[in-house]
């Protein structure tokens, strides 16, 4: 390993003393590389930063000032953001929650919210014809069969009617 701390550039020497400093004696050798380019991706934030803050202000170059004061800036904000959400979960936790109303056990809904009650759909089907044979009574029936199968095939087909009820519970 100390063959590969000699290659490693001065930055990545830096991380992994960071990191020894810090307690931290086993990591991928992947970890180096994300720590650099999260480090390389800050540093050319900010200093896109500065470019622009001195661009505003007319000067040509960027003051060694204004690094550490955006620096600063951003530490502040995130530490404020976080005092606002701290903040508003001490508002937030404030408000106690409402007593349970059921017993012990699971608390269940109610059976009609549910789509586990018992729940039949029957199709029946209503046509002209079996209308027309429940009005009619036993001495009104046609004497010859191909009569009424004439009748019956005549009127046209409607649409099945679905009929939904509950079950009765059943006693434990």
């Amino acid at each position: 390993m100390a063959e590969n701390d000699e290659a490693l550039p001065r930055d990545a020497k830096t991380v992994k003393s960071l990191l020894k400093s810090m307690g931290v004696e086993d990591y991928e050798p992947r970890v180096i590389h994300q720590f650099l380019e999260l480090w390389y991706r800050y540093v050319v934030h900010v200093l896109t930063d500065a470019q622009v803050y001195s661009e505003h202000a007319g000067k040509p170059a960027i003051d060694k000032s204004l690094p550490l004061t955006l620096i600063s800036f951003c530490l502040m904000s995130i530490f404020s953001i976080h005092q606002v959400l701290l903040e508003l979960a001490r508002n937030r936790n404030k408000i106690p929650l409402p007593k349970t109303i059921a017993g012990p056990g699971i608390p269940l809904p109610p059976d009609q919210d549910t789509l586990i009650s018992p729940n039949y759909q029957l199709a029946i089907p209503m046509n002209q014809s079996a209308l027309a044979m429940e009005e009619m009574e036993e001495d009104e029936q046609p004497a010859d069969i191909n009569t009424y199968l004439e009748q019956k095939t005549d009127i046209p087909q409607q649409t099945p009617r679905r009929v939904s009820s509950p079950l009765p519970k059943r006693p434990k």
